[in-house]
């Protein structure tokens, strides 16, 4: 018996894990995380006050109290069980990274002993040169360094029966230069707060601190295990290269906040468990719209935390589903014909005096301040919309963006009708004539204008990338595998980058005379008037849009490629450069990174596609085909006229069509992807996969592949089919 039939007949025998849940999420939330209160358990005075210094400050830890800091987080983990540690890190993989060392050492004179010293707190010396580097890095320039990043806690991570205290670290090369994701964030985050300080000190002298926060919504997946492991295509590539639609599929809309199926209930309680007990603050579960779809989303979080958490938890929610024999999918686009998975970017600002700089406020001057952060925002999305869509370019994202159920690759601002008539009145009153009399009503107005609870007066707009949804943005076009270190570090730079122009335009208005918030004013007018072609209120899937970007000007870069072009202009290394993110050596082997990472990608799903074609597809088809032809040859002996077995003659012609088809173009698609493999330049080789490979045979391979599955006996087809995958649990 094939796998598929294997899997099938024991799903009816599979029995659920039992689940044992504390009766409050208080009680374990965060039991497995070196937070600030257990550290003022386990650490000397001083040594929690340099910790906490450091962690809301930024502050350097010197290496004495590193020493006493490294003691107290080995007391608290061995306590817990914990034998062995790990620099816990970010590489460009798209993955995390971790090697573990034991608290374990000898003497010299051989006597054994449990150590953790502040050294191995502060650094350790992974392979720099077996990590991508982009040419940063040969390989016999081995030397990398992580560095603990004190802003994120060290955690216990339970695996099994082993427990292991992994620290969040950044990863650097010999030479400095960044290799991972979570060093750019970090920079990013800093140079978003001096430029939001210096902007928030115009309304608000008591500022000294801005920290942007995140709150994502990852969308997954989830099937049987052993479906999964019939399915080469989903091992090898997280995603199905063939496969016909399923009869039902979710036309019915039946499946969006459903009832959750038994299984996975148990399932998202399982992980969610493991989530509290890291700290990570899950507040939300329900059904997606795609069949087997699911999402969870957290309370929000200061940025660089939500990264940490995010990448953590798509780890966690991996291996947990392998004990409940289940396998989460968290590729873009699993399934053809259905509804892709996302992470929706939920981005705000927080001032260190308990302000949403993106909520509306309840005086003239709040909402002043609300509305000079608002317009900022817009500004730095229409400047730096290319960039913008750089950071969320991948393959398998290319599957969904535009895909009639994802935002498009067009970027754009949704507002709503509330304050796009409060952008409008600005620009149409706002003049060179403004007097203090103008300024004060105009504020008044904006104020009246703007409903203090926005969010439950603006509508949504699902089909926009960049949407304002009552006191955040809400970025839609991030992938679901995504790391969002890399679209936060883009949004928050061109953040800075926008707020530090805005505050010379503004200080070179007030040097020649001008009242403080008629210059704010006069600049929030300009940008409103430099940036209102990014907003868009209507259908970003409409045909009528895309001609109407292109009109504006708005790029509609579909394909990751030419995306990723935007990372390597003079304009983006000066954005980088003058807001110390990145060098534009760093620049330039970060876009050498994504362009062959996307080459890799497309060349697996290429190679599955002829693997499964050649060894599964057409064997199956054959073998029908030779039934059909046993049987017609039957038929024919036995003196039955044409008539009687033209049905079965026509079958048999569609099927040797579509073998052939399929057989043909698998050929071609083997020469032309060794003819792209002969290319030396890296982006004319992604180019030449995309369009002479991906956009050449995917779609047609699978087009003759899937009218196969639809003719052959169900018998003899041993791949899974869409409706046993997302229907059978």
């Amino acid at each position: 018996m094939s796998l598929r039939f294997n899997a099938i007949h024991n799903l009816t025998t599979k029995t659920d894990v039992k689940v044992d849940s504390a009766a409050k999420i208080t009680g374990i939330f965060g039991s497995n995380v070196f937070t600030l209160k257990t550290a003022r358990e386990f650490l000397s005075d001083e040594a929690y006050k340099s910790l906490q210094s450091s962690i809301k400050a930024g502050h350097k830890i010197d290496r004495s109290m590193a020493n006493q800091i490294a003691n107290g987080i080995r007391a608290w983990a061995e306590a817990k069980g914990v034998t062995h540690f790990t620099h816990w890190f970010q590489p460009l993989t798209g993955t995390t990274a971790e090697k573990h060392d034991s608290f374990f050492t000898l003497k010299g004179d051989g006597t054994p002993i449990e150590q953790f010293e502040g050294d191995a707190l502060v650094q350790q010396e992974p392979d720099a040169s077996s990590f991508p580097s982009g040419g940063l890095r040969a390989t016999f320039e081995a030397r990398g360094y992580t560095a603990w990043d004190p802003s994120s806690p060290p955690f216990i991570m339970e695996i099994a029966q082993g427990k292991t205290m992994c620290i969040p670290t950044i990863f650097v090369s010999y030479t400095g230069e960044s290799l991972d994701y979570k060093a750019p964030l970090l920079k990013a985050l800093d140079a978003l707060n001096k430029a939001a300080v210096d902007v928030c000190n115009y309304f608000d002298k008591n500022v000294t601190r801005v920290t942007a926060t995140l709150g994502w919504e990852q969308e997954y997946f989830v099937i049987d295990e052993a479906l999964f492991n019939a399915r080469p295509d989903l091992l090898m590539t997280g995603r199905t290269v063939y496969g016909h639609t399923s009869a039902k599929n979710q036309q019915l809309e039946d499946h969006y906040f459903g009832s959750i199926p038994e299984r996975i209930y148990t399932y998202m309680r399982d992980f969610e468990t493991e989530a509290y007990k890291l700290g990570i603050p899950l507040r939300t579960r329900h059904n997606e719209v795609a069949p087997a779809q699911f999402e969870c989303a957290p309370i929000f979080e200061e940025v660089s935390v939500a990264v940490d958490h995010n990448s953590l938890l798509m780890d966690v929610m991996d291996r947990v589903a392998r004990r409940h024999n289940l396998r989460v999918l968290l590729h873009e686009k699993p399934f053809a014909g259905i509804n892709g998975s996302g992470k929706h970017n939920n981005w705000s600002m927080a001032t260190d005096t308990g302000v949403n700089l993106l909520a509306p406020g309840k005086t003239p001057k709040t909402n002043l301040m609300f509305l000079t952060f608002f317009v900022n925002t817009i500004k730095a999305v229409h400047d730096y919309a290319d960039i913008l869509r750089a950071s969320i370019a991948s393959a398998p994202n290319d599957h969904r963006l535009g895909a009639n159920e994802a935002p498009p690759a067009i970027i754009s601002v949704f507002i709503g009708q509330y304050l796009s008539k409060v952008l409008n009145d600005v620009k149409e009153r706002v003049s060179d004539k403004m007097d203090e009399t103008d300024e004060s009503l105009l504020k008044i107005d904006i104020h009246k204008s703007i409903p203090e609870l926005l969010m439950d007066n603006t509508d949504r707009n699902r089909t926009s990338p960049f949407a304002f949804t009552g006191n955040k943005f809400e970025f839609r076009a991030v992938g679901s595998t995504a790391n969002c270190a890399n679209p936060m570090t883009v949004l928050n730079t061109i953040m800075a980058a926008t707020l530090k122009q805005f505050k010379k335009e503004v200080d070179a208005l007030m040097e020649k005379g001008e009242k403080k918030e008629i210059a704010i004013m006069h600049i929030i007018r300009q940008y409103i008037v430099d940036s209102e072609k990014v907003l868009f209120e209507g259908d970003g899937y409409s045909e009528a849009w895309a001609k109407e970007a292109e009109k504006r000007g708005l790029p509609n870069v579909k394909t990751t490629p030419l995306a990723l072009d935007a990372m390597v202009t003079d304009k983006a290394k000066k954005l980088f450069e003058d807001n110390d993110i990145y060098t534009h050596h760093e620049l330039e082997a970060r876009h050498e990174i994504e362009l062959e990472k996307y080459i890799k990608k497309v060349q697996i799903e290429s190679r599955i596609m002829g693997e499964l074609a050649t060894s599964h597809v057409l064997p199956a088809s054959i073998r029908y085909q030779n039934l059909l032809a046993n049987n017609i040859r039957g038929l024919k002996e036995s003196g039955l006229p044409v008539e009687a077995f033209a049905n079965q003659t026509q079958i048999l012609e569609k099927i040797s069509e579509h073998i052939n088809k399929a057989s043909d173009l698998v050929e071609k698609m083997i020469e032309a992807r060794k003819i792209c493999n002969n290319m030396d330049d890296t982006r004319t080789k992604a180019i030449a996969y995309q369009s002479q490979v991906k956009d050449t045979f995917f779609d047609d391979i699978r087009y003759h592949v899937d009218k196969l599955e639809l003719l052959v006996d169900d018998k003899e087809w041993y791949l899974p089919k869409y409706r046993e995958m997302l229907f059978l649990r």
